[in-house]
């Protein structure tokens, strides 16, 4: 069966063994990669995987269950286990699905754009061109004979979703992937082998970088690990270059959701309309952007996903809330998870942002850490680069910074012009002020 198809007769088997409510979804999908080091093909995968997952609610009991084995027989028996196993759990009348107005697609996939059609013309052939073309390109900078090694990733994906739910709502839906990257480590005197690496994702091919651009930026980060060490201990202004903002901005993530609210694990909770961080900052989740990585037409209760702001102009605005915890809360739900983040950018670059200060630290990456969604702390390692007016004076590593995110948000100073493409948060490097660093 195709999986539209065969969502439905699962729908049906499992209302017929006495399933009150009952979503489905059958998805299927194809990746493929390649690798290649010092000249050569080092690994080339295929695997491809068809599966469905299915949500019950027996007489006000809910269980999740799924299967990679869809053969009727089985099907069949695995409908049954399911059934069985959730008469036995406790009662959850919140898991009840929502109303079937409120579901939908509140932008079209065509509007999305997420599939690109060039996959299914992609050949064996090309894919090897592209990762030749990228270890060309690694092998054509300027300092090759500083790098000790050097792999190339070159990858993509396709994946089909159907989706039925029992309050009559349905949705098939593709979208492709494509991941190009590589990584090298570099000689050093003394014995170390610092290490960089870039990579990017897209929806599109066209959308990623070219490969001269994409080994570039390996060299650069790596080229920032030689001769690197921690500065001393204090406050620095602290700019987060783009493609790492997203490791910061993450902290919110668990306070900002109903089901840390719901457990009281929360530092933000109860501030809903409240000030939370510098009024220049603001956070829009869109679904709608096309060709965004997080972009999507209705979230995972299938609610249509709207745009809507997370922190406006410092305020908070909303909360993640899903159907089930909006229920447990006494909340209206908004969505159960982020989409893309947009962060609005700034109208000044880096350079000039950095020029301005007579010291800066600039955080490139991050090792290892962690954060308290209760008090809002937090402790990462990072590397990154010691910046005095825009000028380079040392590269950094062995450092950690801390603080409280709170205090962070208040302390932010504005946002560069250089907004990130290839992620699913889509901001510029950002700065904050009076950020602990420690070193020596």
């Amino acid at each position: 069966m195709e999986p539209l198809e065969l969502c439905r007769d699962i729908l049906a088997k499992a209302k017929a063994l006495g399933a009150e409510e009952s979503a489905v979804v059958v998805s299927r999908s194809t990746e493929v990669s390649l690798v290649r080091r010092a000249g050569k093909l080092e690994q080339a995968t295929q695997a491809s995987s068809l599966g469905a997952s299915l949500s019950l609610l027996v007489n006000d009991r809910y269980s999740v269950h799924s299967t990679s084995d869809l053969r009727p027989a089985a099907l069949d028996a695995f409908l049954e286990r399911a059934i069985a196993a959730t008469r036995v759990l406790e009662p959850e009348p919140e898991r009840r699905q929502p109303p079937a107005e409120l579901c939908g697609r509140y932008t079209s996939e065509a509007v999305l754009d997420r599939f690109d059609p060039g996959w299914e013309s992609l050949t064996a052939e090309q894919r090897r061109d592209q990762a030749e073309r990228l270890e060309a390109c690694v092998d054509a900078l300027p300092t090759r004979d500083q790098v000790l090694s050097a792999t190339m990733y070159v990858g993509d994906s396709i994946g089909e979703t159907a989706r039925v739910l029992s309050n009559g709502f349905e949705n098939v839906s593709r979208g492709t992937g494509y991941g190009h990257g590589a990584e090298m480590t570099l000689l050093e005197p003394g014995g170390r082998r610092p290490e960089g690496s870039s990579y990017f994702s897209a929806t599109h091919l066209a959308d990623l970088p070219p490969p001269e651009h994409i080994a570039a930026e390996c060299w650069k980060r790596a080229e920032q690990r030689l001769a690197s060490g921690p500065a001393p201990s204090g406050r620095y202004p602290m700019l987060l270059q783009n493609s790492s903002v997203g490791r910061i901005l993450g902290v919110l993530g668990g306070p900002l959701s109903g089901s840390e609210l719901h457990q009281g694990r929360s530092f933000l909770a109860g501030k809903k309309g409240e000030r939370i961080a510098a009024s220049g900052l603001t956070i829009l989740d869109d679904p709608t952007i096309p060709r965004g990585l997080g972009s999507r037409p209705f979230d995972g209760d299938c609610l249509y996903a709207r745009p809507f702001s997370v922190i406006e102009a410092g305020v908070l605005q909303n909360y993640y809330i899903n159907v089930y915890y909006g229920r447990k809360l006494g909340m209206e739900p908004t969505t159960g998870g982020r989409s893309n983040w947009v962060v609005t950018p700034g109208a000044r670059s880096v350079d000039a942002i950095t020029k301005d200060l007579d010291r800066c630290i600039v955080v490139t990456g991050f090792l290892g850490g962690n954060s308290n969604g209760l008090t809002g702390d937090f402790s990462f390692g990072v590397q990154g680069l010691l910046l005095e007016h825009g000028e380079v004076v040392k590269h950094l590593s062995e450092m950690n910074v801390s603080g409280n995110i709170g205090e962070l948000l208040m302390n932010f100073g504005e946002a560069a012009d250089d907004v990130w493409k290839w992620s699913g948060v889509r901001t510029p490097s950002l700065l904050f002020e009076g950020v602990q660093f420690s070193g020596t």
